[in-house]
């Protein structure tokens, strides 16, 4: 009796290890909340978007290529949801507030999708908030003091209904796996 229950709990527990084509990092002691300003001028935390799964990205508005990418990415995996969408919420925090200003945030926030919401914080919320979600940021100066660019992390983490961290996505996932997966959280098929 006790080998039964003691299979039918690893089959079950295999089962819910191959159900993300993503990093699965359900019980991480990182990534649990924050409190940032929307593009919009609210101040918001994880809390704010209970009933929908998040997907949080970190960048900036000049980066050249991984940011646009990842955006123009988290929109076609949009798309591809159909109705399932208006339960996600797509987050871009970004790592160079000295630039990113919240009247500025929201216009390249709809060149992507005007769903999608921009968070702004001064440099120490962004350095506490950073520190969180274990990601890394640097500055690299330029041919002048305002033409930088901004080294940084480039994953994106989602979160399930509830507000937990669930996925660790890396940089170019592909969009069928990423929809699929964000399909499995919308609709709590875990």
């Amino acid at each position: 009796m006790v080998a039964l229950g003691f299979s039918v709990g690893c089959d079950k527990a295999s089962k819910n290890e191959t159900r993300f084509a993503n990093t699965d990092i359900t019980g991480a002691d990182f990534a649990r909340d924050f409190v940032l300003t929307s593009h919009r001028g609210e101040r918001v935390s994880l809390g704010d978007f209970e009933s929908k799964v998040v997907i949080l990205f970190f960048g900036f508005m000049h980066c050249p290529d991984i940011c646009p990418t990842t955006l123009t990415e988290l929109n076609r995996v949009m798309e591809k949801l159909g109705n399932d969408a208006q339960n996600v919420q797509v987050l871009f925090v970004t790592v160079d507030p000295e630039r990113d200003k919240l009247d500025n945030i929201g216009p390249y926030m709809e060149v992507f999708n005007p769903n999608f919401l921009g968070l702004w914080g001064t440099l120490d919320e962004i350095e506490t908030v950073a520190k969180e979600f274990k990601v890394i940021y640097q500055k690299v100066p330029g041919s002048t003091p305002d033409n930088y660019s901004v080294d940084h992390s480039a994953g994106t983490y989602i979160f399930d209904k509830s507000g937990k961290v669930r996925l660790f996505v890396p940089y170019g996932a592909d969009t069928e796996t990423l929809t699929n997966d964000v399909r499995l959280l919308v609709n709590d098929d875990l």
